[in-house]
């Protein structure tokens, strides 16, 4: 592992362990605040946080083994661990969901006094701030990180941090009104919420198990090399890419002109794999496959001062996602049938 994955790891590895035990902190307050106040409401906040305990300890435990470096049972590292995490988090917030909706049906059919309204208020108040600020900073560092383990404590935090605005504003509103049926109504609202908010989150991490491709990061990759290609840029085609946590293995095959020697070639090459790392960062592995044009691909080449040519140039084939996925090499006849 290269010295700035080594830091970039070491970073994500201190953030979270700052938030599994800020977690448990605010655990223990919001269960205080619903001893104090009896409010399904805020028992749905403290119910979500136990979630957050358990699943920034596990994402923890995840960005602990996702730093190994390489071994021989591991040879692309160990990153997919972060996406195990995230599926384990994502599963979590399901069921506190399921809970949250289910006691504030039941509440909602068997109102309980809440008392202390007050006091609950500013406990779980001082919870929202805390929570908006770890989830910035996560969400921040594991998008500049590309680390999904610290993206999705990220929106974990926030969308925490969200449902305790929420549920202040009811209580207010119950306080006002003295009407304890809003109190279920808002749990059950956010208990939808959460539920949504869970399955996105394993969407996103079973994505990654599977190494479902990434269109908009292809897209993007695509149209870079599009705009700076060389000359003796042929053709791409193969083109793939799959995450392992905070690094991409991409593959492809690049074509360049058949007499270019072994140096000439790995020249393309570097240049091909500096656009990319400008791009998307150096937590980046190029794999690239060089072929050597064949004659029916003049009609589609550019380079004016090709000692060899056999055909004149006819049409310029542009570089999209669609022939970059391509498996087999491009030519004009080719792409007019």
């Amino acid at each position: 592992m290269s010295t700035s994955l080594q830091a970039q790891s070491s970073s994500n590895l201190r953030l979270q362990r700052t938030i599994a035990f800020a977690s448990s902190g605010l655990l223990v307050a919001k269960f205080w605040a619903y001893y104090l106040t009896h409010s399904v409401s805020i028992l749905t906040d403290a119910l979500e946080s136990i979630v957050n305990v358990v699943a920034g300890f596990i994402g923890l435990y995840s960005l602990y083994v996702s730093a190994k470096p390489r071994d021989i049972d591991h040879p692309y590292g160990h990153g997919k661990a972060e996406f195990i995490s995230a599926a384990v988090e994502g599963t979590m917030v399901l069921i506190a969901g399921v809970l949250i909706v289910y006691n504030a049906g039941k509440n909602l059919l068997y109102p309980v006094t809440i008392r202390e309204l007050d006091t609950g208020i500013y406990l779980i108040a001082g919870t929202a701030i805390v929570n908006w600020l770890l989830g910035a900073i996560s969400l921040r560092q594991g998008k500049r990180h590309k680390s999904l383990a610290l993206v999705a404590s990220g929106k974990h935090l926030q969308t925490d941090t969200y449902s305790t605005l929420a549920i202040i504003a009811g209580l207010i509103l119950i306080a006002f009104t003295g009407k304890l049926w809003i109190d279920s109504v808002i749990a059950i609202g956010f208990g939808l919420f959460i539920i949504y908010t869970g399955y996105k989150i394993m969407r996103e991490s079973l994505a990654g198990i599977m190494d479902e491709a990434d269109m908009e990061l292809l897209e993007r990759m695509v149209a870079l090399l599009a705009k700076n290609r060389s000359a003796n840029w042929v053709d791409l085609h193969n083109l793939r890419v799959i995450k392992y946590g905070n690094v991409l293995h991409v593959d492809c095959h690049l074509t360049v002109p058949w007499y270019f020697n072994v140096h000439q070639a790995h020249a393309e090459i570097d240049t091909l794999a500096g656009l990319i790392r400008g791009e998307f960062g150096e937590t980046l592995e190029l794999f690239v496959h060089n072929d050597g044009c064949l004659y029916f691909q003049c009609h589609i080449c550019k380079k004016m001062d090709c000692p060899v040519r056999q055909h004149a140039f006819e049409k310029s084939i542009d570089w999209t996602l669609d022939n970059a996925l391509q498996n087999e090499k491009h030519g004009y006849k080719e792409s007019e049938t």
